[in-house]
């Protein structure tokens, strides 16, 4: 039956999937250039890139040099060290900031030196041959990186690490006078850690997999044995399958183990439809400097999402009715993931990254199924329900938190201010999650398998009571009437004058970027802002 609907449906797609990869071999080869290519946008709906594309904040590439790095195993894409917190036992958020402001102007701003567990190493001459990008090491200029090096790497990629060169012994003195020492609750996290791997936490349950596996391959199924009988069961039971997708695709591309290795790009790419090193890119950079305004890329969603009061050069009159029209934006997350990874994977591929062609080739085949099992009018409509499913989890379990206007240096306390966890009630909700109820335990360690969260949950609870920390959870009804209600909140507000910027934020060292027609502007100090 699976094969028969697969057929009634396959010859209305063939002309359009060759089309599709005739253009994507265009591009490959040079002959078209992705910013021009209008026949490219026009298939992947243009209208998602040109009236939504503020919605996600857009991965910005950096263009680097990947001349053969060392042999660093599953340094992925991220050196990304921790987004720090507000360090409630030696600094305050005003010395952080000034702490930080200093080390951009110091004599040794010109290099990039890096602290890892008390050590510095001078990174200025191997930055661009870093697997994961140049930027990472630029996030992390004259800056402690020991807790997001040990939250992105295996054992065996961190214990390389060691063979950088060392920062001069005579700059060394300067840089400590900057960076803030090492907080108690660090400290006590780092020795957390390192107990948790001699346990064997990150060893995978196969049972786990082979599980989480078959319901995505079931929910998959039933969307094409119902095409044409139920197309409103196709519909909904694909847009499941994509959400599953999405939840297993993220835990391989964060994953450091064998089998995630191998399932990184035939489950991320193929099966999801998402480019792993898209993927790593904006969704690390979130993890190492979470809810920092101007910085985290997950709370640039204006001007159709605000999720503070904004300075006027960045307000928009839609914000007055977000709390009305929030599914719309929401509906359109899995949309532009799918228009940036295939963007983000051409780049790749011309800037020779690692694994860039095998990731295109993977979506190529992702899409060469998709419109072959389904028609338009099944797999369009699925990806957008599926948006709306993924960003309503996505979005609540930080949002209503604490945010950053500075650099956090105690990234230990940042994940548990910034930081909510959903108390599910029922089997169907804990599996539609895809372990993102768990977002504390996912935040502090991100590649330990998810099936481990709920045995974690403990420890992390008694490490916050310990260390004067609180352990924040909701129900879920509860956690996404927060984030509701934050919405309604900001739309009510008025816009305010210096307030944070979501670009070109002047100050943080890793802002993003800032659209060429956005005034810049000296931003008022505003303390870290939460919204109730």
């Amino acid at each position: 039956m699976i094969t028969a609907a697969a057929c009634v449906h396959s010859r209305r797609t063939v002309g359009q999937l060759l089309v599709s990869l005739s253009l994507v071999a265009l591009l490959i080869d040079g002959h078209s250039s992705l910013s021009s290519s209008s026949s490219f946008q026009f298939l992947w709906v243009a209208a998602f890139h040109s009236s939504s594309a503020p919605l996600l904040s857009k991965l910005r590439i950096v263009s680097h040099n990947y001349k053969g790095s060392p042999s660093w195993s599953k340094l992925s894409s991220a050196v990304a060290p921790p987004a720090p917190t507000g360090r409630s036992d030696t600094t305050t958020t005003t010395d952080a900031k000034s702490r930080d402001q200093s080390s951009s102007s110091s004599s040794s701003s010109s290099s990039y030196n890096v602290r890892i567990h008390g050590q510095w190493y001078d990174l200025t001459r191997w930055r661009r041959a870093h697997p994961g990008g140049s930027h990472w090491i630029d996030y992390y200029q004259n800056r402690d990186a020991t807790e997001v090096m040990d939250a992105f790497h295996s054992t065996k990629g961190r214990s390389m690490y060691q063979r950088l060169p060392k920062t001069s012994a005579a700059d060394v003195p300067e840089l400590e006078a900057r960076v803030p020492p090492d907080t108690s609750t660090q400290l006590a996290f780092r020795q957390l850690r390192s107990e948790l791997e001699q346990d064997g936490w990150w060893e995978r349950d196969m049972v786990h997999e082979v599980t989480q596996l078959s319901l995505w391959a079931t929910c998959g199924g039933l969307a094409v044995a119902t095409v044409a009988t139920a197309p409103a069961v196709s519909i909904m039971t694909l847009a499941l399958s994509m959400t599953a997708a999405g939840w297993l695709g993220h835990d391989y591309i964060h994953g450091v183990d064998a089998f995630a290795n191998r399932m990184r790009i035939i489950f991320g790419a193929m099966a999801g439809g998402f480019c792993p090193t898209w993927w790593s890119d904006k969704h690390n950079k979130h993890h190492a400097l979470t809810n920092e305004q101007g910085v985290d890329e997950d709370l640039c969603t204006n001007p159709l999402l605000y999720t503070w009061a904004p300075d006027p050069i960045q307000d928009s009159p839609i914000r007055k009715l977000q709390h009305f029209t929030f599914w719309i934006p929401f509906s359109f997350l899995f949309a532009l993931w799918r228009f940036d990874s295939v963007k983000v994977a051409i780049q790749s591929v011309r800037q020779k990254r690692p694994q860039a062609k095998f990731e295109l080739a993977a979506l190529v085949g992702h899409y060469a199924i998709l419109w072959t099992l389904f028609p338009v009018k099944i797999w369009f409509p699925a990806v957008f329900v599926s948006g709306l499913m993924s960003a309503i989890i996505v979005t609540t379990t930080h949002q209503s938190e604490e945010l950053f206007d500075t650099y956090q240096s105690d990234w230990v306390q940042a994940q548990f201010r910034s930081t909510r966890n959903a108390v599910l009630s029922n089997p169907f909700s804990s599996w539609l999650w895809g372990g993102m109820q768990y977002q504390l335990e996912h935040h502090l360690f991100p590649t330990m398998p998810r099936h481990r969260y709920p045995l974690l949950r403990p420890k992390l609870m008694q490490f916050a009571r310990d260390h004067g920390l609180e352990y924040r959870e909701s129900g879920e009804w509860e956690i996404l009437w927060r984030n509701w209600k934050l919405y309604r909140q900001v739309a009510q507000a008025p816009s305010l004058q210096g307030a944070p910027l979501t670009t070109g934020q002047p100050g943080q060292q890793a802002a993003i970027d800032a659209p060429p027609a956005t005034a810049t502007r000296t931003p008022r100090s505003l303390s870290s802002q939460k919204m109730k």
